[in-house]
């Protein structure tokens, strides 16, 4: 019987980020439109991106804070290679996601067309980024120092999200992620030291399951 795939804290996420350098003098944006494109734009000529992450949680009586490395090379593979908790690891290769933490007596597998998982949002990076077609009622708003905020909630979501927040800066770089879930459940991630067009090899999106530990086809969440 399979197992039911672990949410956790996670989604969206899926994911979003990576800045090359900031062009100081960067105009602010003339309206939502122009930011979701600026966003767009600056994403679509990325093939690959490296970035620290801290994901943070809070609902349903718990409160965690991870950390790790992220990594996307297109087309669709994405890893969150977690340093605290050491040994746990979100890997999407393409095809399969794979979820696994040191110790576990299983490793968690599903087909990656049928994730729903808050770091799974972040996919749509991997392909060819339309934020005005991703999110519904998009809006734009002023941010502390000289940054913006793009919010909607993701479609095909309103089930189970109520809002996502992107952080940017003016020329359309992401620096944190929020979500909202419909139970009052929160989560953010934030990044930091990113690098355009890391030279990442695709073997670094192949999962070997530990000896002895047999995989599982999992159940989405519900």
């Amino acid at each position: 019987m399979a197992a039911p795939f672990r949410r956790g804290g996670f989604f969206l996420a899926a994911a979003l980020l990576i800045s090359p350098a900031i062009c100081a003098a960067q105009a602010a944006p003339a309206n939502v439109h122009d930011m979701a494109q600026r966003v767009d734009r600056h994403y679509n000529q990325l093939h690959s991106l490296k970035a620290g992450f801290t994901e943070s949680y809070q609902g349903l009586g718990m409160s965690r804070t991870e950390s790790g490395t992220l990594l996307l090379l297109k087309p669709g593979r994405m890893k969150w290679e977690y340093a605290s908790p050491a040994g746990k690891l979100f890997l999407l290769d393409g095809k399969y996601a794979w979820f696994y933490t040191r110790g576990d007596p299983q490793v968690q597998r599903i087909p990656a067309k049928q994730l729903d998982d808050l770091r799974s949002p972040l996919r749509f990076l991997l392909g060819h980024t339309q934020l005005e077609k991703e999110l519904n009622n998009l809006k734009l708003a002023s941010a502390a120092n000289g940054r913006f905020t793009l919010t909607g909630q993701p479609k095909g979501q309103e089930q189970r999200i109520q809002r996502l927040t992107l952080s940017v800066t003016a020329d359309g770089t992401i620096t944190a992620i929020e979500i909202e879930e419909v139970d009052g459940s929160l989560t953010r991630f934030t990044f930091t030291a990113e690098v355009p067009n890391a030279a990442i090899s695709a073997a670094a999106f192949r999962f070997i399951p530990p000896a002895g530990v047999p995989v599982v086809d999992a159940l989405p969440p519900v």
